[in-house]
């Protein structure tokens, strides 16, 4: 396949981006050829299924439950799961993960659903992505107990490079999104200096994580991510890194591809 910009991590059936045919319209014309669509509780799961189903040249769906969603977990959701990615080859696990930011649902409840989404992508050999803010103590706990998959996403990386250095050698991957331009966030931008180049993804987490206004190609009421900015983002992120635009685009193109889809051509 051809490479253009994959959004590594959005979620294009959030309400709030409305319907999605215009959606992933501009996506497509501004320079977006796929992206990883990323559940946040059973709840959604039909619906990123149905976008799967409706676009299947562009969207790859993810199914997980955030840990902000822990709680929400009904009896048997893990075989539900498992019979949901037996559908979708191609399907990865996530959102899930694990964040102490928040006060309720603990991180006693978070837990034990983040370590059964590990065990189902290491069950059945799929890509995960996590979500983990200011909970890297635990993150390596739970990895003690279970390690996770070989290929696995810290999406929207906001940790030091002591920690991505600990995680390099399981096999993560991490995404840069365009929340990382605003200037208070520097010290991000540091740290994706230092990673491995092949281990860079791109990513919007549309319609949250806006960036400034200068990279907002495709602006939206209330202070919302279009996940068309992406290509905006990439080449500013490019300039920051100090890398050539055209360059980096291929390159967290092919990075995401990897990751989450070996089975695909790159």
């Amino acid at each position: 396949m051809s490479i253009s910009y994959i959004d590594a991590h959005n979620h294009l059936q959030d309400l709030r981006l409305g319907v999605p045919a215009p959606v992933i319209a501009a996506m497509r014309d501004a320079g977006v050829s796929r992206c990883v669509v990323n559940a946040t509780r059973e709840d959604d799961w039909a619906a990123v299924e149905s976008l799967a189903l409706a676009y299947p040249d562009f969207v790859i769906p993810a199914f997980g439950i955030h840990p902000w969603q822990a709680h929400l977990a009904a009896d048997g959701w893990q075989a539900r799961l498992v019979g949901l990615l037996e559908k979708h080859p191609l399907a990865s696990i996530g959102e899930c993960g694990l964040d102490q930011w928040i006060s309720s649902p603990s991180i006693v409840i978070q837990m034990p659903i983040f370590l059964d989404q590990m065990r189902i992508a290491c069950q059945m050999n799929r890509a995960l992505t996590i979500h983990c803010f200011k909970a890297w103590a635990p993150l390596f706990d739970a990895f003690d107990d279970v390690p996770p998959p070989p290929r696995f996403l810290m999406h929207s990386f906001g940790g030091s490079i002591e920690v991505a250095r600990r995680l390099i050698p399981y096999g993560a991957y991490f995404s840069c999104s365009g929340h990382f331009l605003h200037e208070r966030k520097a010290k991000n931008i540091e740290v994706f200096k230092q990673l491995p180049p092949d281990r860079i993804l791109l990513e919007t987490d549309a319609p949250d994580m806006v960036p400034p206004d200068a990279e907002r190609s495709h602006p939206l009421p209330g202070n919302l991510n279009h996940p068309a900015n992406l290509p905006c983002i990439g080449r500013a992120l490019a300039e920051r890194l100090g890398l050539d635009a055209g360059l980096f685009e291929a390159l967290t193109s092919r990075n995401t591809l990897r990751w989450c889809c070996q089975s695909l051509s790159y």
